[in-house]
């Protein structure tokens, strides 16, 4: 019996690989495309392919020629190719708005041309929703995003919805949270890591450290990615996909700084509300209407910081 075909767009990614893990332990037969762009690499899908179990295509979500040249019998879009950097966005908002709303309307394009009726879109949870008096934020806020990352995801939405509407396809956007875990090779954990394996003694942290967001470990951003395919329904929908607790940079330093058994770091601050322009220094999303569907969060804050530093040491070691 041949199995069931999904494409996972951006499948070599941090969040991805662990998708196309997941998807094919579901049973699926997994397509995967990716331009391999920063540093990203097929190791997590060699031995997919080599099973027979996956392929990969290097293709870039902005070539829409190259896109055409794929299947047409894919049970489900998986959407996560991303340009992911708020900062790139600030410098380079060409190139984040061509990667990820041009690019996000290639896919969608894909669909209609090839009548593919099914996607979930990785979205963006604090940075669509930008500076809100509402916490925690539910999926109804109104979107005001003050980035253009945040920007480029917003109109990526709208435009899910109206492809949704028009041309009769099941689409659910995830607003993440902040992901984190093994194989993820950017954000605060990482660099206070590196910045501490170079320096054990001092650690600059961008803004005051008052900086309080929502973090999902990654084994529970796939569960929600798998049980929201399962509740697909016509018509087009969001969830919030994040933890309902909260942690601030300075906390998630010296949780850093225990795990590593390391004493006397002293913290220095670059000073400020935002680590970075365009950074929303507050999250925290509403995920009852998640919850409402049999999905948790399993692993706390602190907790996931804990594997993800154990799976760098051990990455360190192994190197």
């Amino acid at each position: 019996m041949s199995l069931k075909k999904v494409l996972v767009t951006g499948g070599c990614g941090f969040i991805g690989s662990h998708l196309v893990d997941r998807l094919i332990e579901a049973g699926y037969f997994v397509t995967v495309i990716d331009n391999l762009s920063a540093k990203t690499t097929t190791e997590f899908l060699k031995h997919h392919i080599d099973r027979g179990r996956a392929e990969f295509f290097k293709y870039d979500i902005r070539n829409f020629n190259k896109l055409l040249a794929l299947d047409r019998d894919y049970e489900c879009i998986f959407h996560l190719a991303a340009q992911p950097d708020v900062k790139v966005s600030v410098d380079n908002p060409r190139l984040d708005f061509e990667v990820n709303t041009v690019g996000t309307f290639n896919i969608l394009e894909l669909m209609r041309q090839k009548d593919i009726k099914k996607m979930l879109f990785a979205s963006s949870g604090g940075t669509v929703y930008g500076e809100n008096p509402v916490f925690p934020t539910p999926e109804t806020q109104p979107l005001r995003p003050i980035s253009n990352y945040g920007a480029a995801k917003a109109a990526c939405e709208m435009y899910c919805s109206s492809y949704s509407s028009l041309y009769e396809l099941s689409i659910t956007s995830l607003r993440l949270g902040n992901i984190f875990g093994p194989r993820s090779t950017h954000g605060v954990m990482f660099d206070f890591y590196n910045k501490l394996k170079k320096e054990p003694t001092r650690l600059e942290i961008l803004g005051n450290g008052q900086q309080r967001k929502t973090y999902l470990y990654i084994s529970d951003t796939v569960e929600a990615f798998i049980l929201l395919y399962d509740h697909l329904s016509s018509g087009y929908d969001v969830f919030n996909v994040s933890s309902d607790e909260t942690i601030t940079v300075t906390e998630i330093a010296r949780t850093i700084i225990e795990a590593l058994n390391l004493e006397r770091v002293r913290l220095e601050y670059t000073g400020g509300i935002r680590g970075w322009k365009g950074d929303v220094p507050y999250t925290s999303a509403d995920i009852t209407k998640l919850k409402d569907i049999g999905w948790k969060p399993r692993i706390t804050i602190k907790e996931g910081i804990k594997k993800y530093i154990n799976w760098l040491n051990e990455k360190e070691r192994n190197q």
